[in-house]
């Protein structure tokens, strides 16, 4: 009877979480220079609101017209100093339109709402607000590319853990070295040597990057069950790493 392969994140719910957590996101329309657009905010219609710089040619060519085909591409980048930082990248093509002035105040407000991003401030005092209708979507790893079709995304939720993912690796790995050390431990034997880092958590499980003199290696160690808060998480990891006292107890002294 075959084994059954651990549970791990759909391509949606991963697509979702690098939309909330992603580092870095970049508008491009052929024939235009690309442009950093700090606001990335997926709507329930599945379009994203995004914006470009006021004095921008792309900004000027959307402006004039009924659309054009724009591709928004999201980075999402390790929370820790590795060889290689990108974790994966998400690509959404499609038309790239100006938010008509009338709404642009309303439309401000649905995003704050739920991503209270800063950047908003400076719609129509440096940034224009415009939306991608979303034609298609890709994500790509180390693993290959995947598409994901658009109710799938929007039906999926982001990890439970994508928001606080970054600051949780940061402080395993600055200070809880040992912790590393263990989880390091449940690797195969050839992966044990290397520089061995938290890449990522999720709510099935830890993975961990090697880096080695023959290339990096990505490992998933999975949780016995998927978990939702932070209480779970600390008694996954415990498992993981053959704690006996799985609620962070200290032995009784005799």
């Amino acid at each position: 009877m075959p084994v059954a392969s651990p549970a791990v994140p759909s391509t949606a719910e991963r697509i979702r979480s690098v939309c909330v957590r992603a580092t870095g996101a970049m508008l491009a329309v052929d024939g235009y220079a690309p442009d950093d657009t700090p606001i990335h905010h997926l709507l329930d219609d599945g379009a994203f609101v995004v914006a470009a710089g006021e004095g921008s040619e792309m900004s000027a060519a959307v402006s004039q017209g009924p659309g054009v085909e724009a591709v928004l591409e999201l980075t999402d980048h390790a929370p820790l100093p590795l060889r290689s930082p990108v974790r994966s990248l998400v690509w959404i093509r499609g038309q790239l339109r100006a938010v008509p002035e009338p709404i642009v105040s309303a439309l401000l407000d649905v995003v704050a709402s739920e991503d209270p991003n800063p950047a908003l401030l400076q719609v129509n005092s440096g940034l224009s607000l415009m939306w991608l209708r979303t034609e298609s979507v890709v994500i790509a790893d180390t693993t290959g590319a995947e598409s994901v079709e658009l109710k799938d995304l929007l039906a999926a939720r982001p990890d439970p853990f994508c928001v606080m993912e970054s600051s949780w690796l940061q402080h395993i790995d600055a200070d809880h070295r040992e912790i590393v050390d263990l989880l390091a431990s449940r690797l195969p034997t050839p992966l044990r040597q290397g520089n061995i880092r938290p890449l990522g958590v999720d709510r099935f499980g830890l993975r961990l990057r090697v880096e080695r003199d023959d290339g990096d290696h990505d490992v998933r160690l999975p949780f016995a069950a998927p978990v939702s808060d932070a209480i779970g998480l600390g008694r996954a990891i415990r498992v993981l790493m053959g704690c006996p006292f799985l609620n962070g107890l200290r032995a009784r002294k005799a």
